[in-house]
């Protein structure tokens, strides 16, 4: 499998200043994924902005794994609502004209 798309945890674990437990920690609740290639561990370069939201805070605002977990459940959930709410105003606005 090609790697380039791909950041080794190693160095995420070093650039963070994290344990790469906690890379595995997040693994297990499912807020990353890791690929493993050649018995190294990698993350897709896509999940970098979720990865140093969740390092922020927990770093920042010492927020545990699963605090972690239940902030980002919350977010997905107030997405599709806005989601929602943004079809409801645009069928509305049918109805209106």
């Amino acid at each position: 499998m090609n790697t380039e798309n791909f950041i080794p945890l190693s160095t995420l674990s070093i650039h963070y200043k994290v344990e790469l437990t906690f890379f595995d920690n997040l693994n297990e609740i499912g807020l990353i994924e890791i690929q493993t290639i050649n018995q190294t561990q990698y993350v897709h370069q896509d999940s970098i902005y979720e990865i140093e939201k969740i390092i922020r805070l927990h770093q920042e605002l010492d927020v545990n794994i699963e605090g972690i977990d239940v902030v980002f459940n919350l977010l997905q959930k107030i997405d599709a609502l806005q989601t929602e709410l943004l079809l409801v105003r645009n069928r509305l606005q049918l109805y209106e004209n």
